[in-house]
């Protein structure tokens, strides 16, 4: 079994700054990309920023040039570094990853999502 366990979300003010943390636990063989997806109030779930196994990174225009996607493949880890919030940003946020058990094909995860609230 495999499992995604985020965490870092919770409560910040407008211009501030969160990282979230989500780590894959389990029998993880392989995992090639990791992403972040949120979901607000009455809105779809959408992308947020991807990251490849080799570091390159995809960012939703309306983030870009705020947050930082990052991995650390050994620790089988993606991090979200969120800076300049806007209350916008308020959302739950999702962890994503393809991943290879030994046996078997790539599958999609989700973990349990983490709340993020932005304050004026």
């Amino acid at each position: 079994q495999v499992q995604l366990l985020e965490s870092g979300g919770g409560l910040a003010q407008e211009g501030g700054s969160l990282e979230l943390s989500c780590v894959a636990s389990g029998s993880v063989y392989a995992m090639n990309a990791m992403s972040w997806y949120r979901q607000g109030p009455g809105q779809q779930r959408e992308l947020v920023a991807a990251i490849n196994p080799n570091g390159r990174t995809n960012y939703a225009n309306s983030v870009r040039g705020r947050f930082t996607i990052s991995r650390d493949n050994a620790r089988n880890t993606t991090y979200l570094q969120m800076r300049a919030l806007k209350t916008e940003d308020t959302a739950v946020y999702y962890c994503q990853a393809e991943i290879a058990q030994r046996i078997g094909p790539i599958l999609d995860y989700w973990g349990q999502g983490t709340q993020v609230t932005v304050s004026l």
